[in-house]
């Protein structure tokens, strides 16, 4: 078997191995253990690349670890969805870490840094497994270690906020993971499989035999994923960890963190459970609204938020009521829409939260009334800044526009016009949060002259810039990631 057979566990692996080499690079000479986690990373891009070349070339593929082939082995299912998802992890991740380089000697304190690297890798390495696992669980087990890398980036800031917003995600994230845990024990007890596709087939018999088991399984996985991915109203874990976060920790946790629960979720329930339960039970119609309802009273409680960070963690919440949105309509075109926002706003919350850390870094402000004036003394990073609120809105020109569009045509699609108008309201409630920001900072008048301005360091600015216009980019031409979303959700929907 040749090495590119490997390349799915390769990917993973060049991550978990650093992981566990960092603290002792960090122990021998501190100032490598970034650089060096940034080359496992890399790596790690560069074997994605060759993965998902193989993939939309040859086509999806099984690989079985250790030479177990499935039902009874953990296998990796590497298909379109799959790569689209690593890609984005191992892109934007790898723009996080080389400014969290720089940004953790000043949010840190000395000596944790070296830690925080080994939790990042494990995070993707985690979140990368999830992408592609096969196995519901070998699913549970990627899932904690998401998890408990998660809380522990959170905590790593040696803070009462930090502490208290960790112990809060930490109790929340047990409760979810022992609902998914639940529901996967009631799937097997069933269908005496672990393996999805093995799972999917014993399922379509089961429904007859066991209904009650497969509906309470089917909400308690429910619940589970919701809680994780901070769906409305399971959303209260939410603002505060990503919040009170050092920055490259909030960029992961409200980019790409709740984002992976959104793709297993959708794995989960497009092709675990039978399409005849949907024909019998809303479930989508359920989610249809509790994803509305996120969008607007997320909207509502960042309109009202003075501490900008807080801002974009409540933003969150509308955004990944978007997602759900475009799952639930159970659209084609609304479903790329969902898979589009998922890596559109990545960009955009990502870039977001490390122009806050900028803005912090140099200034000390996290008060949003105090960012006036602010646009001439930090031109490029609030230009940056102002891209984001502007793809957030969905303005025409940039990536957000796209992803809603498809969102708004996939709501036509399914014939719930209704929908349409929710996705309008709450692009009109975002410009009512985002637009004065950008606007007071260029020319709003200030009372009080501005604290002393620290020089930014380039590894901190050079991936901002790279994702606003990466954000520009994708907005003007966004053919190529179209084309992945739509290979994704039609290799998806086939099944």
């Amino acid at each position: 078997m040749s090495l590119s057979e490997h390349l799915p566990i390769l990917a993973i692996l060049s991550l978990l191995l650093t992981a566990f080499i960092v603290p002792v690079v960090a122990k021998w000479k501190n100032e490598l253990a970034g650089p060096v986690s940034v080359a496992a990373l890399t790596l790690s891009l560069v074997l994605t690349v060759a993965l998902a070349g193989r993939v939309f070339s040859e086509g999806a593929f099984y690989y079985s670890l250790g030479n177990w082939s499935a039902p009874w082995g953990i296998e990796f299912y590497v298909d379109a969805l799959g790569v689209f998802m690593m890609l984005m992890l191992t892109i934007v991740g790898l723009l996080i870490l080389v400014y969290a380089v720089k940004d953790l000697a000043h949010e840190l304190k000395k000596g944790v840094d070296g830690w925080y690297y080994t939790l990042y890798l494990l995070l993707l390495a985690g979140m990368m497994g999830m992408s592609v696992t096969n196995d519901l669980f070998n699913m549970f087990v990627l899932i904690e270690i998401v998890a408990i890398s998660s809380v522990a980036i959170i905590s790593v800031k040696d803070n009462r906020h930090c502490v208290e917003a960790s112990f809060k995600y930490l109790v929340l994230s047990a409760v979810s993971s022992g609902a998914f845990l639940l529901g996967v024990a009631l799937i097997y007890m069933v269908t005496g499989h672990l393996n999805i596709d093995a799972v999917a087939a014993g399922l379509e018999t089961a429904l007859a035999l066991y209904p009650r088991n497969i509906l309470v399984a089917m909400a308690l996985i429910a619940v589970g994923l919701g809680l994780k991915a901070a769906l409305f109203p399971l959303h209260v874990w939410l603002p505060d960890a990503h919040s009170s976060a050092v920055s490259p920790s909030s960029a992961i946790l409200s980019g790409l963190v709740i984002k992976i629960y959104a793709i297993v979720f959708i794995r989960v329930f497009l092709k675990v459970f039978p399409w005849e339960i949907y024909n019998n039970i809303p479930v989508m119609d359920l989610l249809l609204w509790m994803s509305t309802f996120g969008i607007i009273v997320g909207s509502l409680f960042a309109i009202v938020q003075t501490d900008i960070k807080r801002m974009l963690a409540y933003s969150s919440v509308v955004q990944i009521g978007y997602v759900f949105l475009g799952v639930a309509l159970l659209a084609q075109t609304a479903m790329v829409g969902a898979v589009l926002h998922i890596f559109f706003h990545a960009l955009m919350k990502a870039m977001l939260f490390l122009s806050a850390g900028v803005i912090i870094y140099s200034t000390g402000i996290r008060r949003i009334s105090d960012l006036k004036g602010l646009g001439l003394k930090m031109p490029v990073v609030m230009t940056m800044f102002g891209i984001g609120a502007l793809a957030m809105v969905g303005i025409p020109g940039t990536n957000g526009f796209i992803s809603k569009l498809y969102l708004a045509l996939g709501a036509l699609e399914a014939g719930r016009p209704f929908f349409l108008f929710v996705i309008m309201a709450s692009s009109l409630l975002n410009a009512v949060y985002y637009f004065p920001i950008v606007g007071n900072a260029f020319f709003g008048k200030r009372e009080e002259p501005l604290p002393e301005i620290k020089p930014i360091p380039m590894a901190m600015l050079i991936p901002v810039v790279i994702m606003g216009l990466a954000i520009v980019v994708t907005g003007i031409y966004a053919a190529p990631v179209v084309g992945l979303a739509s290979k994704a959700v039609a290799g998806l929907l086939s099944l």
